[in-house]
């Protein structure tokens, strides 16, 4: 996951928003994701420098402070930390830690619909709001094809995968693979299942049709 963070901002950053627009950064329910599978830490930063971290609905109370150059100050009970901005909007926020190439990276649950507890469903929100958006962009913008037009033609595309040559419903292999897209094994509906792309790209099949696509 940290890796495709690593991949994933960069990519995104024209989009973000700078850290001084504080008002977009407290009273929100910021949860960390890379031990959600083990347990859920919600950080809420008010507006009086207090920084509320809840695991498991215990309570501690810390301190944070803009500092200004786009720089964070998370004062904890082990100690003090340095962070500079990654990439922030009113769905996530990313913070590099200062001088490393590491990043901790939260989801505001108030923009996700459900409890957000679990890595796949933090996979999946990002996966809806930031990588199949910026795929479907970069292949309006490199092919001119519009991939909202229901016009356009499809045709069915081959891939090997851990279990066997499907094939999915696409506009063209550079396509993004979509949700309900029709896939066959065998000149069949594919079985249900996840099926491996290649790296860090799965396809889960339901009915046979395409249920998720997912990087883990």
């Amino acid at each position: 996951m940290k890796t495709f963070i690593s991949d994933l901002i960069p990519k995104i950053q024209r989009f973000s928003q700078k850290l001084d627009n504080i008002t977009l950064l407290m009273n929100q329910h910021w949860v960390a994701i890379d031990e959600i599978d083990t347990k859920k830490t919600i950080y809420i930063f008010r507006s009086n420098n207090e920084l509320l971290v809840v695991q498991n609905g215990r309570v501690e109370k810390e301190k944070w402070e803009f500092l200004g150059n786009n720089s964070l100050l998370i004062d904890k009970k082990d100690g003090s930390f340095l962070f500079k901005h990654g990439f922030f909007d009113e769905n996530v926020l990313a913070l590099k830690v200062d001088g490393k190439e590491e990043y901790a990276f939260l989801i505001n649950e108030n923009k996700y619909e459900g409890d957000l507890n679990s890595f796949e469903k933090a996979v999946d929100f990002l996966n809806t709001k930031y990588f199949e958006p910026l795929i479907r962009k970069s292949i309006t913008d490199y092919s001119g094809i519009d991939l909202l037009d229901d016009t356009l033609k499809t045709t069915l595309v081959s891939y090997d995968t851990n279990k066997g040559k499907i094939e999915i419903e696409k506009y063209n292999r550079h396509s993004p693979t979509e949700f309900g897209s029709k896939v066959y094994m065998n000149n069949e509906p594919a079985p249900d299942g996840k099926y491996s792309l290649g790296f860090m790209w799965f396809v889960h099949v339901q009915n046979g049709k395409v249920a998720k696509v997912t990087l883990f």
